[in-house]
């Protein structure tokens, strides 16, 4: 059974808020990456894909379409239930904690994407998640975790925003403050007054290899964007870590 839990993503991901700000992600782009990063790892037709920390599942329902035969896991319960939708043989959603290991030696790829990582205030967590991701892997797997690279982040940084989504007015301030990176969300709807903050924790590659290091993992190769070209600390927009044993 699942423990309650009172962490800002809980409620902030469970919000119906949280999906219509979110509502325009570009599936496109979603189902370009998923191709490039399934061509680059040789998958073989019949892997087994965990899709940690899935979402909505937009990641896992591609990697189905191309015959895989996918897991995505959630601590959102709305979120899964939305993805629940879109079950068949080879593709099933399950509301569980990435801290935990899942299935044992199960999967050919574990995939953690579009910086669904960092989220913990007990920063060992995140050394258990990745622990968890090696427990998930089959032998002779492979992982990948997708995140935003800080340097980047940091010199590009829009600090004030306003999005209009379904007429609410979402004013977003971001900062980099005390090892993470917040995004304050406040907004106004059916006279009632909401406010959210998103919390990742700033991490380096440098931070991710002692995570691997700890966890006795190995980073195999390092890339700065969704077309796969070479990682650049201080140009590339994204930091994608493949690892593995």
């Amino acid at each position: 059974m699942q423990k309650e839990d009172t962490s800002w993503f809980a409620s902030w991901f469970d919000s119906p808020y949280y999906h219509i700000l979110y509502k325009d992600r570009d599936d496109s782009e979603a189902a370009d990456f998923m191709e490039r990063l399934t061509q680059k790892l040789r998958l073989h037709p019949s892997s087994k894909i965990l899709d940690l920390a899935c979402g909505k599942g937009r990641h896992s329902r591609y990697l189905a379409s191309l015959g895989y035969d996918v897991t995505g896991i959630d601590l959102s319960s709305q979120s899964i239930m939305y993805a629940k939708k879109f079950e068949k043989e080879n593709l099933s959603f399950e509301v569980h904690d990435m801290c935990l290991p899942y299935k044992k030696n199960t999967f050919t790829g574990v995939f953690n994407l579009f910086t669904s990582f960092g989220y913990f205030e007990d920063q060992q967590d995140n050394l258990k998640t990745i622990k968890a991701i090696k427990a998930n892997l089959a032998p002779n797997g492979v992982a990948v975790i997708d995140f935003l690279n800080l340097p980047y982040v940091a010199s590009n940084l829009v600090q004030n925003e306003i999005k209009i989504v379904e007429d609410i007015s979402f004013k977003i301030k971001r900062e980099i403050s005390n090892r993470y990176i917040q995004k304050h969300i406040c907004f106004t709807t059916n006279n009632n007054d909401y406010q959210y903050t998103e919390k990742v924790r700033a991490l380096t590659l440098e931070d991710f290899k002692s995570y691997f290091r700890d966890a006795g993992l190995t980073l195999k190769q390092t890339f700065g964007d969704y077309h796969l070209n070479p990682f650049d600390a201080a140009t590339s927009e994204r930091l994608i870590l493949i690892f593995g044993v």
